[in-house]
């Protein structure tokens, strides 16, 4: 850490293990844990898993030991399990499929499950019809109150138009929290697909605040917070002054880290940055910026400093 500023120790903060390792394979996870650990993160986030050759039992006490809590992912939808499909039994795969992603997270000792559970992950050459996102939205919901019933929060995260075409922004996804008729369903923004989508990422933000589980700190270019379009600090700062007092990420993908199967799936085909390391380091002295410049922070360090006198 750094004498730059205090330690925004009040913020709950999630870092995604494949910014430093491409697979949670038990033999290098641990080392990329206590790195992540040692930056100031409370929360790991784990990639999409298939429950039947997951060994959730070991990775459960690996997590344990660090004493670090996951965030477990939700496998993707297309095919023949697809909640958004017109075709009943596509859509009831589709809702087990997900069913079996909030049981993995509960065996993994996760209270949260992000993911993209509304349908196929992917460029689109047409726009979603809207009965597609009713039909979605319906199923997904009832896998949030599934969770709930169990103790997990479900989240479905907000891509950009060139990942899906069924939920671009805030807007949409409160609406989609509308349709489904859950309680419990939550949005996770993503700075990354905000620059591209959102006219204006405080007032996205600000929109989706009442439905807001996760918010994810992720750079125009996918590397350090440090460097892109992004003004991580300002948007951190924001958010927090609005209200915002859930659940924090960050997530950066680079070439030289993922698996080719992976880096080709997300579009990485370049490395900004070699050292996961290193940018878990850079990510948190840049949301303690942000974290510093809002109302709450300033605040926060006022008190801390009579404190001390």
């Amino acid at each position: 850490m750094t004498d730059e500023m205090p330690v925004a120790s009040n913020l709950d903060v999630a870092f995604h293990i494949n910014v430093l390792r491409p697979t949670v394979d038990p033999g290098t996870l641990p080392a990329a844990l206590d790195a992540i650990v040692a930056a100031g993160y409370s929360r790991v986030v784990l990639p999409p898993m298939d429950p039947a050759a997951t060994d959730a039992a070991t990775l459960r006490r690996i997590l344990a030991e660090r004493g670090i809590a996951p965030i477990a992912m939700g496998g993707g939808q297309g095919g023949a399990a697809d909640v958004s499909s017109p075709d009943p039994d596509v859509r009831a795969a589709g809702a087990a499929r997900l069913r079996g992603a909030v049981d993995l997270a509960i065996a993994l000792g996760s209270d949260q499950l992000n993911g993209v559970p509304y349908g196929p992950f992917g460029p689109s050459t047409r726009a979603t019809p809207r009965d597609a996102v009713e039909r979605s939205a319906l199923e997904v919901g009832r896998v949030a109150d599934y969770a709930h019933e169990r103790g997990v929060a479900m989240t479905f995260e907000v891509l950009n138009r060139y990942e899906t075409s069924m939920l671009n922004t805030a807007a949409q996804a409160v609406e989609y929290v509308a349709l489904s008729g859950s309680d419990h369903l939550r949005i996770h923004l993503d700075t990354f697909h905000m620059a591209i989508e959102e006219a204006d990422m405080s007032e996205a933000i600000r929109l989706a605040l009442p439905k807001l589980g996760y918010l994810e700190l992720g750079q125009s270019g996918r590397g350090l917070l440090s460097t892109g379009a992004v003004d991580i600090p300002a948007v951190v700062s924001a958010a927090l002054d609005d209200g915002y007092e859930g659940r924090w990420g960050v997530e950066a993908f680079s070439r030289s880290v993922l698996s080719e199967p992976g880096a080709d799936m997300l579009a990485i085909w370049r490395a900004p940055y070699d050292d996961g390391a290193e940018l878990a380091i850079d990510a948190m002295r840049v949301i303690q910026r942000g974290w510093s410049m809002s109302t709450v922070g300033r605040r926060a360090q006022r008190l801390s400093r009579s404190a001390a006198i």
